[in-house]
């Protein structure tokens, strides 16, 4: 397993990102913890959050992620041997959300806190907020990366035009650019971000993350009908993807992990590594075997005829 240099940063990543938006939601603090030591312990490095999780969770306010990732790396001592990235600019209530630079020049001290750490190696635009200047939002950007409070900046959730146009400005202003993506992007969605995003990313060597690579669960095979929904918090959203495409994916997935002696959520998230434009893929796991499908990925040796066979029968 090689690590990869994240689009233009000096940041260099192995090529999982863990997710945390399960932290404080599916997962309590402890079990968090046994997570992300198996995570580090399986030598991978990159962590993926935001200020907003896990606010949508009964009794949260927000922010809980950040504080338990704070927690877990105060108690073992390793924020130097970590890439840690989050995002701002999410509804986190009291109308704190947006884009506008005061309110991310306190959004980054509240998210610093919570990480209980001095600078953020990689912050996010989470949502467009089309409100607020792109200029406004990358002089913001760039206060914070001159007084070394963040190190790159990226962004998430934006159309083709709206990356492109952020990216231009940056140029034409002399503001920081964006060095990474985060788009919704998997086996089974593939348009939205193959048909615009996909070239605005290659052709401006932007590092791709994008999230939901196990669409929510339904890659790993353990949804195959209503009967199944109840298996986790997530099971309720999976009747999208049980369409005829959706079953021929799974039956693709089937056959390489068979031919591989592996898993479907393995194989899933191997395709995408090997994709020429995506970095790191971000994926979470509530356990440690759901992790060990994970931190396999990398090292899967699929074929060059397994990947075409997937890309052939996940066509959109």
């Amino acid at each position: 397993m090689e690590k990869r240099k994240l689009g233009t940063t000096n940041l260099e990543v192995y090529p999982v990102t863990f997710g945390g938006n399960v932290f404080g939601w599916t997962i309590d603090e402890k079990k968090s913890f046994e997570i992300l030591d198996g995570f580090t312990g399986a030598g991978f490095n990159f962590i993926d959050t935001a200020d907003v999780y896990s606010r949508w969770a009964p009794g949260n306010e927000g922010g809980e992620s950040e504080k338990i990732i704070g927690n877990w790396m105060k108690s073992k001592g390793n924020r130097k041997d970590l890439v840690i990235a989050t995002k701002v600019g999410s509804d986190m209530g009291n109308g704190k959300k947006g884009l506008a630079k005061k309110y991310i020049l306190q959004a980054v001290e509240d998210s610093l806190k919570r990480l209980q750490t001095d600078y953020i190696d990689l912050y996010q635009t989470h949502f467009d907020d089309e409100s607020t200047p792109i200029e406004e939002t990358l002089e913001a950007y760039a206060q914070l990366i001159k007084e070394g409070k963040v190190l790159h900046i990226g962004a998430s959730n934006l159309t083709a035009d709206r990356l492109k146009e952020s990216l231009d400005i940056a140029v034409a202003n002399n503001l920081p650019a964006y060095e990474t993506f985060q788009p919704h992007y998997n086996l089974y969605e593939r348009e939205i971000f193959e048909n615009g995003l996909e070239p605005v990313c290659l052709g401006n060597n932007l590092g791709v993350l994008n999230y939901f690579s196990l669409a929510s669960g339904f890659l790993t095979g353990k949804y195959r009908g209503e009967a199944d929904f109840n298996k986790s918090p997530r099971g309720g959203d999976m009747g999208k993807y049980l369409d005829a495409r959706g079953l021929k994916i799974l039956a693709a997935l089937d056959n390489v992990a068979e031919e591989l002696n592996s898993t479907p959520a393995t194989v899933a998230l191997s395709w995408l590594i090997n994709r020429p434009s995506v970095t790191a893929p971000i994926v979470s796991a509530t356990s440690l075997n759901q992790l060990d499908s994970i931190i396999k990925a990398p090292d899967l040796e699929v074929t060059a005829d397994q990947l075409h066979f997937l890309t052939s029968e996940s066509a959109w």
